[in-house]
């Protein structure tokens, strides 16, 4: 089952975001190879800046979603301000339909 991970920046924490990116990356790259990540990528304000993430995640649960979501190095340096997690059925241009 796919989850929408809907993640929200704390306010002016970009700072946090930069200086974690590369762990980031290390980590949706391994859920990627291992065949648990969809898709990924930040949400942006106004200005073209990221304040936020959207990350499709295959898991048997809502709980193994929220433990994926938990581990996300940008989770763990406190840069979320929230994180929703939703079942998302992916109907449009799906690779795998």
């Amino acid at each position: 089952m796919l989850f929408a991970l809907l993640c929200k920046d704390k306010p002016g924490h970009l700072n946090v975001r930069m200086e974690t990116r590369a762990t980031h990356l290390e980590y949706l790259n391994k859920l990627n190879a291992e065949g648990r990540l969809s898709i990924a990528g930040p949400f942006l304000d106004g200005e073209g800046k990221p304040c936020g993430s959207l990350v499709i995640v295959k898991a048997e649960t809502a709980e193994e979603a929220k433990a994926l979501a938990d581990a996300d190095p940008y989770a763990k340096a406190g840069l979320f301000e929230s994180v929703e997690i939703k079942p998302f059925n992916w109907v449009f241009n799906n690779p795998e339909a």
